[in-house]
């Protein structure tokens, strides 16, 4: 949706345009809402990209305070637009000026010159980035036009040099730039896009850093540190304080001349910005200062030699030493390569002519204070929580620092930070020691009212109001699209924190447990007998959140789990195929498999490492090598991991895993961190099909035979409320059935009490082995794919809201309803009717499932073929 809002100062009106921050396939031409050009004078426009929600939020934050401080005051500025990058032609709005007559620019594309916004006294125009870093340091995939643009741009012999470089002050394109990233994916591409993106406007195209070093008031003489460009790193968490000192320094740049000249200034306040290499309070003393100590001191850049907003100032010595950058950016040598800010291009451009990333052009913060010694008033102006400041200019100086510091700490910090834990606890985690978490599993609580267990209860045979969800770990090595947790848990490639006993860690997690199920006591429906039982823990799923085999104690930890004759289930991402390779034995171990090509990988887990595919392959690879039950878990995200499923079958056989467990993700709501929305969650008739498919490609393989041929696969169990089918190996847990020979018995189900004896006996005596056969048992007939009760305990009541009970209950393979809400014949007259109303849904949608990919990166699928399946009614 658009959204256009006037509203009146003292003496303009001024303009807020915005394409919202949450764009949805409305139907609507975003590109023809009426947005002012980029280059028109009085314009500020903040463009922004996001992936989980935190550019998006600071880019409206920085709009809000900029229409307050323009509504509030006799701004040059008439308009701010709030835009996403992916929304803007960069070659039209960076090339084409309407205001070209007045700012005498190099650009010559074209002669309009009627604009609206071409005022006298309208400030120059101000473009702001705000951009985080996704993958091996790029933009978003739907946003990575912008960089791509400014690298032709720069790079297009048919485009004139700088062609954002005015001669008139007041028409001089000024950019700022916030860049976003982690450093637990690697510190060398933090904030790199909005680097690349600032390098190349100020130090290729002409444009010219928006804030000076120090930006001051007349009034005030308080100068505080801020920057054009500066980085905000999630994995400091200091990113909200680094963006309110950018924010600030923008802010202050803007209305400088607003500020100090009651409203009479022109050109935006930047002939009020102070500059230069000193630290002085006023421009008067800077000016001297220089008169006084660089009499040889050329301008540089503009025609007119009025360069204070940028500080750009070319000056020679008496022995002819190359020329010095200043700190916001000057005439760069021959030789040298561009200052920070880059405020001139550098002539010797040949590193980078091929490559549209110009962050190795980049250098340190020069040593600018050595010229001139620091006065009384300088330290007076020093703002010193500016060394906390991550910007391109400090960006060398700080990451050695950091690593300085970390090699002298000999303390490891605690995993989860204040802000962390705050979220965690607000969603029901109770934390344990600096690393650990438990919470009670929703499954947990309808089987204590006889509602019903998780998958796990009908696959394996847990009791669900027994088992203790738990993790040791709250970090994890991946980001997927898909994930529960939202992303409030920290992130990270190996250990690096303080390491909490697994004694403590057990006992707690047991402990908090036990607790919150005594506070079930007063639930509705409670079953007083389970109630009393699940006060024994006798599972724990440590799948929680993060990564639990990071953890470096983790089979200290799964022993003292043993020793209680409590049952493990370890899920890992395969990021760690060496811990996997040194797991003690325990109950089952999983490992998630999420895409079937790296590509797809890349994209839905968003892993830390670069090689993550590799490590997957490697971790799969140990499974073949482990004694007990391994599983190969697929979570099924339609229109993101669907396709390709003969890639899922060949990383499946290179653990030859015991069991195949292949599930449609859980949609947990919109949030920040995902773009996933309910079109993504798969019926459980298309699980059913996937999982059909996924034993043909299993059998192709096996067909082949080999040295070591892969065991055969088929359907087990399946559990439809969890929309999860279970695939398993027939030589590990498939005997003749003894009343029909011809047909199979299943044995997916677990005997924990012959577990406990074997994993003490191992843990007394290492050298003892055991296997999967060694602890298997039967399946109940309910539990056996196929079944009427389709994977429901029958033992059991399923409870559904009043309103939720579905319209239809059966289909029939093309999606048409057979039978109602009371599991009743439809008429052949209803079918038929329901039938013409599905073939006009395919005239207008088509038969096929189709993905259309929105911006932002949303997915949304449509299939006439699904349209009666979420059909509900009122019972």
């Amino acid at each position: 949706m658009s959204e256009e809002q006037t509203t009146k100062s003292s003496e303009d009106k001024i303009i807020h345009r915005e394409i919202a921050i949450n764009t949805q396939n409305d139907g609507n031409d975003h590109s023809k809402i009426a947005l002012e050009r980029i280059l028109s004078r009085g314009t500020i426009t903040i463009a922004y990209c996001s992936t989980t929600g935190t550019c998006a939020g600071f880019a409206k934050r920085l709009h809000q305070e900029l229409l307050n401080r323009s509504s509030s005051s006799s701004s040059t500025h008439r308009v701010v637009q709030l835009i996403q990058v992916s929304e803007v032609d960069w070659w039209d709005e960076l090339l084409v000026n309407n205001d070209e007559d007045d700012d005498g620019s190099n650009n010559n594309n074209n002669n309009n010159s009627n604009s609206s916004s071409n005022k006298n006294g309208a400030g120059p125009p101000i473009l702001l980035f705000l951009l985080p870093t996704w993958t091996n340091g790029t933009l978003p995939p739907n946003s990575t036009q912008l960089l791509t643009s400014l690298h032709e741009i720069s790079t297009d012999w048919r485009v004139a040099p700088e062609p954002l470089r005015a001669s008139n002050n007041d028409c001089q394109l000024k950019v700022g730039a916030f860049g976003m990233g982690s450093s637990a994916y690697d510190g060398s591409t933090v904030g790199k896009p909005a680097k690349d993106v600032f390098a190349t406007l100020v130090g290729k195209l002409g444009a010219r850093p928006l804030v000076t070093k120090f930006v001051g008031s007349k009034k005030g003489g308080d100068g505080k540190k801020s920057k054009s460009l500066m980085i905000g790193d999630d994995e400091v968490g200091d990113a909200g304080i680094i963006f309110d000192k950018w924010m600030g320094g923008i802010v202050a740049s803007i209305f400088a001349s607003v500020d100090n000249d009651g409203g009479n200034g022109s050109g935006g306040g930047a002939n009020n910005v102070i500059s230069g290499r000193g630290k002085n309070k006023g421009r008067a003393n800077n000016k001297n200062k220089k008169e006084k100590k660089q009499p040889e001191e050329q301008s540089c850049g503009d025609v007119d030699g009025n360069n204070e907003e940028s500080g750009c100032a070319c000056k020679s010595s008496d022995k002819g030493d190359d020329v010095t950058n200043g700190a916001t950016g000057c005439c760069s040598s021959n030789d040298d390569a561009n200052d920070a800010t880059g405020c001139c291009s550098n002539n010797d451009q040949k590193d980078n002519e091929d490559n549209p990333s110009m962050t190795d052009s980049l250098s340190d913060e020069e040593e600018e204070d050595n010229d001139d010694p620091p006065s009384d008033d300088d330290d007076d102006d020093y703002d010193s929580e500016g060394e906390d400041i991550v910007d391109l200019e400090d960006m060398g100086n700080v990451i050695q620092q950091q690593q300085s510091s970390t090699k002298k700490s000999k303390e490891p910090q605690e995993m989860v930070t204040p802000k962390q834990a705050k979220a965690l606890k607000k969603e029901g985690y109770k934390l344990i020691g600096t690393h650990s978490a438990v919470k009670l599993c929703r499954w947990t609580k309808h089987q204590l009212r006889g509602r019903g267990g998780c998958y796990k209860h009908t696959h394996y045979g847990i009791t669900s109001y027994q088992c203790m969800e738990a993790t040791p770990s709250l970090a994890c090595a991946n980001k997927c699209v898909f994930c529960w947790r939202h992303h409030k848990n920290p992130v990270g490639r190996e250990w690096r924190w303080k390491t909490d006993d697994p004694k403590m860690i057990v006992a707690a997690a047991v402990e908090e447990h036990v607790s919150m199920i005594k506070e079930t006591r007063g639930i509705p429906g409670i079953q007083m007998d389970r109630w009393t039982a699940a006060h024994r823990v006798r599972h724990c799923a440590l799948s929680l959140v993060g990564e639990p085999i990071m953890y470096p104690m983790i089979n200290e930890l799964l022993r003292e789990l043993h020793e209680r004759e409590i049952s493990t289930f370890l899920v890992t991402n395969g990021q760690h195929p060496k811990a996997i390779e040194d797991l003690v034995p325990i109950t089952q171990l999983y490992v998630s498999v999420d895409a079937s090509t790296p590509e797809m990988l890349e994209e839905i887990d968003r892993p830390l490492f670069r090689d993550a595919w590799d490590r997957l392959k490697s971790s799969l690879t140990c499974l073949k090598r482990k004694g007990q039950r391994t599983v190969a878990r697929l979570t099924v995200v339609k229109g993101w991991n669907s396709d390709e499923i003969g890639g899922y079958a060949r990383l499946i056989a290179l653990g030859h895993c015991s069991l195949v467990e292949v599930k449609g993700v859980t949609f947990c709501g919109k949030s920040d961190a995902s773009n996933l929305n309910m079109s993504n969650t798969p019926w459980h008739h298309e699980v059913v099909e996937f999982t059909k498919i996924l034993r043909e490609e299993l059998n192709a393989i096996r067909a082949e035979g080999g040295d070591d041929p892969l065991p055969e696969y088929d359907l087990a169990c399946e559990h439809k409320h969890s929309c999860s089918v279970l695939l398993a190996r027939v030589d590990q847990f498939a005997v003749p059935d003894p009343e029909d020979p011809s047909k199979r018995k299943w044995k997916t189900w677990i005997d924990y009490d012959k577990f406990a004896v074997l994993a003490a006996r191992n843990a007394a005596d290492p050298t003892f082995k055991f296997g999967v056969e060694d602890y298997i048992a039967d399946t109940p007939a309910w539990a056996v794919f196929g079944a009427d009760e389709e994977g429901f305990d029958p033992t059991d009541n399923r409870h559904r809201k009043k309103t939720k009970h579905p319209k239809y209950n059966k289909f029939d393979d093309e999606g048409i309803p057979t039978h109602d809400t009371f599991n009743e014949p439809l008429s052949t007259d209803e079918i038929s009717k329901l039938r013409k109303i599905m073939e006009e849904k395919k005239r207008q949608i088509g038969d096929a499932t189709t993905v259309t990919e929105l911006h932002g990166g949303e997915k949304v699928i449509d299939d006439a073929s699904l349209m009666f399946r979420g059909l509900v009614v009122t019972r």
